[in-house]
């Protein structure tokens, strides 16, 4: 295909799309990876390295080398990075960085991503009109058919999740913390596909390069994300000074799973060559004994309807973790059982990995079915004239009657009540326990007498003298 002053490698605009889209989720990466991404119904590659050319005339892309197998790598520049932007539809300030100087290295790390993210994607080829044929199509059997090469169909792409703009790698999450001693935590990638029920999918590639110890610890730095609280946005600052009022950290990003716990985070290992299938399994299993305090529920026990003993594992403070190889999600796809959840004993498809069977959802579901099962029961009792006297179940206990206090004891003094059904006088004197307000207030209008009166009170007055019986 001839090109043109402005674009001399003939790319079309379609597939300069496609690249932009490409660098600007992988940061880096091959002609192959970016077709088998975002066109994969593309025979080979060419196409793909036409645009990158193409683009690199204009400013947009740049190589700075090559990956182990000798495949050119390709890059964006800030100019570049700003165009991916508007094709993704993103915010500029969301694209993160370019990864420059990073193929210089052949980028082994990002090829193992890229492979992730392609795999896990799975985009299907994009049917096209078939083209008018000008020559005639040869007879069966004739020495032309005989003589055309057999071409054979390609094996059909397993499909995944998402698209090309679900994805975006190495997001940064941060902590509450200043500019210079702020921590965070680094995923490889990160998927958010709603329309595949998939809200939020955080991707962890391991090529096993690194001790077990140090995969392990990118957990806890992600539990410490997740447990991190701030004041929600929507309520006014003068009112949010209760703890109830903060919202998770990490939902000012993703929306809410829809599923007990924070955010699943997927591992997959890409050993190549460096580990075998024994030392694979050893390594996953050193790194889920490591882990257990993060992705482990804790057993919260009630008791069933009934009295019946029962439970769950509340998952509200747990990290759903997945494991699958690389191998697996390329050969079967990720729609397949190839995840191992942490805690599960068997593989299983993605949602059944997430999903969590020991929850309090499937407590209650158990609970309603004894209670139903329960009422059948007693239904049937009752329609056969079965249902033993005096059936006293749980759901149908008598009211208790409630218990007769003792009788307050009478006033010394009259017999009455010791406290009547009006308000006290403040004139009484105190309560003493033994006679009621009346004789309290008659007692102490009397006159003192005996040796009270001797001491406190007032003196007689003297008696008028009598008269004399003489004259």
């Amino acid at each position: 295909m001839g090109g043109s002053l402005t674009y001399p490698y003939g790319s079309t605009s379609a597939v300069r799309g496609h690249v932009l889209a490409a660098l600007g989720v992988l940061k880096v990466a091959s002609a192959d990876q970016m077709r088998r991404l975002t066109c994969p119904g593309h025979k080979d590659s060419k196409g793909v390295r036409n645009a990158c050319l193409d683009l690199a005339k204009h400013g947009l892309t740049l190589s700075e080398g090559s990956a182990r197998d000798g495949q050119k790598l390709w890059g964006l520049t800030p100019l570049g990075l700003t165009a991916a932007a508007e094709v993704l539809g993103r915010p500029a300030a969301d694209m993160g960085g370019n990864a420059r100087g990073a193929a210089r290295s052949g980028a082994p790390h990002a090829m193992a991503v890229n492979e992730s993210v392609i795999a896990l994607t799975g985009t299907q080829p994009t049917p096209t009109r078939p083209i008018a044929r000008t020559t005639s199509t040869p007879a069966p059997g004739t020495l032309i058919e005989a003589a055309m090469p057999a071409v054979r169909a390609g094996s059909p792409v397993p499909a995944g999740f998402g698209s090309v703009g679900s994805w975006a790698t190495e997001v940064v999450h941060n902590m509450p913390g200043t500019s210079r001693t702020r921590p965070s935590v680094r995923a490889d990638a990160v998927l958010r596909a709603p329309e595949a029920g998939l809200p939020v999918l955080l991707v962890e590639v391991d090529r096993c390069t690194e001790a077990d110890e140090f995969l392990a610890a990118k957990f806890a730095r992600y539990h410490q994300y997740f447990r991190v609280k701030v004041k929600d946005p929507m309520i006014p600052a003068a009112h949010a000074v209760h703890a109830s009022l903060s919202v998770p950290l990490w939902q000012s990003l993703y929306p809410p799973t829809g599923r007990d716990g924070y955010p699943p985070i997927a591992v997959v290992f890409d050993p190549g060559t460096r580990l075998g299938e024994q030392a694979l399994k050893n390594r996953m299993n050193r790194v889920l004994d490591l882990t257990r305090e993060h992705w482990s529920g804790k057993y919260q026990k009630l008791s069933g309807f009934g009295g019946e003993p029962d439970g769950y594992v509340d998952f509200s403070d747990a990290i759903p973790v997945l494991f699958t190889t690389l191998d697996r999600i390329q050969e079967s796809g990720p729609l397949t059982p190839v995840w191992w959840r942490c805690g599960h004993r068997r593989w299983e498809t993605l949602f059944d990995a997430l999903d969590n069977p020991q929850d309090r959802k499937a407590w209650r579901r158990r609970e309603d079915e004894r209670n139903a099962a329960r009422e059948g029961q007693e239904a049937r009792q009752r329609k056969e004239g079965t249902a033993p006297a005096g059936n006293w179940s749980p759901r149908h206990l008598p009211a208790q009657p409630e218990p007769a206090l003792p009788p307050a004891p009478p006033c010394e003094t009259c017999g009455g009540p010791l406290k009547g059904l009006g308000g006290e006088d403040p004139s009484a004197p105190p309560r003493d326990g033994r006679t009621c307000e009346a004789c309290r207030i008659t007692e102490a209008s009397r006159p003192p007498t005996g040796l009270f009166k001797a001491l406190f009170g007032r003196q007689d007055k003297k008696p008028p003298p009598e008269p004399s019986a003489g004259l």
